[in-house]
C-alpha cells in the first residue's frame, strides 16, 4: 500500500514510528507539503492520507486528493470543524453530549459591555489557532489586562466548571482508546507533570468513541475534566492531535491507515 502524509513535519514521533511500523509490510510513504496548497496534488497517487497538518493550504490539498476519489484521515471537513469552538459547541450539544454551553462574542472586546457573563468564566479564542486565546477570568477585574492584547480576538464564553484541575486527554485511532492526565491551564499552583491514566471512569471511553461518531473523525483527542463523581464535561475537541508517548498509538495509526485504504 501506499501512504500519504499531508504533513509539514514528518518527523513528528508519533508518524516516524508508524511509519517505523508500515516498513516491514513493504509499504511506501510520500510526504506531501501542505505549503503547496493543492498543486501539491499534482502526480499523488496513495491508496490514502493522513492530514497531519490544519492550515488552510493543508486543507485545500486535502480536499483536491477527496475530490478525486481518495480517503482523507480526517476529511478535511472534519479537520476544519474542530478549529470552530462555535460549531464545535453547537455540534456537541445537538448530539447530547456533555459540553461546556458556549457563548460566541465577534471581538473580545464585546465583554466589556456583555450581560449575563458567568464569573469565573474560560474564555477562548472562537477559532483554534496556535497560541491561541486559553484564560479563566474569576471576576472582571482581570478583564482590561486581556484585552490589552486580545481586544480584537472574535472569542467564546464558558462557565467555569470547578474540577480537580487536571484534563483528561483521551486520544482515539480507530476503535483504540488512549488516555493520559496533564494539569489544566486554567489550574492555579505550580505546573505538575504529566500523568498516566492507566483506567478510566466508567463510560469514558465510549463516550469518546462517541464524539468520533458525531464529528465524523478516525483520529482525534478529546479533552474532559471530572465535574465531580466522575462526571464528564468535553472541552475541546482535537483532529489528529500529537499522541506522544502512548504505546501502541503509531502500530494502532498504521493498521487504521491500511484498513480505511482505497483499494
Amino acid at each position: 500500500m501506499r501512504i500519504g502524509l499531508i504533513t509539514p513535519d514528518a518527523g513528528h514521533p508519533l508518524l516516524a514510528a508508524a511509519v517505523a511500523a508500515l516498513a516491514p509490510g513493504g509499504h511506501t510513504v510520500q510526504v506531501l507539503d501542505p505549503a503547496a496548497g493543492a498543486a501539491g496534488a499534482a502526480g499523488a497517487a496513495a491508496d490514502v492520507y493522513l492530514l497531519k497538518a490544519r492550515t488552510p493550504s493543508a486543507l485545500a490539498l486535502a480536499r483536491e486528493l477527496e475530490r478525486g476519489g481518495a480517503p482523507v484521515l480526517n476529511s478535511a471537513a472534519a479537520t476544519e470543524a474542530c478549529q470552530d469552538r462555535t460549531g464545535m459547541a453547537a455540534l456537541a450539544l445537538r448530539a447530547g453530549l456533555p459540553f461546556a454551553p458556549t457563548r460566541t462574542f465577534a471581538a473580545a472586546a464585546r465583554l466589556e459591555t456583555a450581560a449575563g457573563l458567568p464569573w469565573p468564566m474560560v474564555v477562548k479564542s472562537r477559532h483554534s489557532h496556535k497560541h491561541d486565546l486559553v484564560a479563566r477570568l474569576d471576576g472582571p477585574a482581570r478583564l482590561p489586562e486581556l484585552l490589552d492584547d486580545w481586544s480584537e480576538e472574535p472569542v467564546v464564553v464558558q462557565a467555569f466548571a470547578p474540577n480537580d484541575g487536571w484534563d483528561h486527554k483521551l486520544w482515539v485511532i480507530g476503535d483504540r482508546v488512549f488516555a493520559g492526565l496533564r494539569r489544566s491551564e486554567l489550574a492555579s499552583g505550580a505546573k505538575e507533570p504529566a500523568r498516566s491514566l492507566e483506567r478510566l471512569p466508567d463510560g469514558w471511553a465510549g463516550l469518546a468513541l462517541r464524539v468520533g461518531e458525531v464529528f465524523a473523525l478516525d483520529v482525534y483527542g478529546v479533552d474532559v475534566i471530572d465535574t465531580g463523581g466522575g462526571a464528564p464535561l468535553i472541552v475541546d475537541v482535537n483532529a489528529f492531535p500529537g499522541i506522544r508517548g502512548q504505546a501502541g498509538a503509531p502500530e494502532a495509526l498504521a493498521a487504521l491507515a491500511l484498513r480505511r485504504a482505497a483499494p
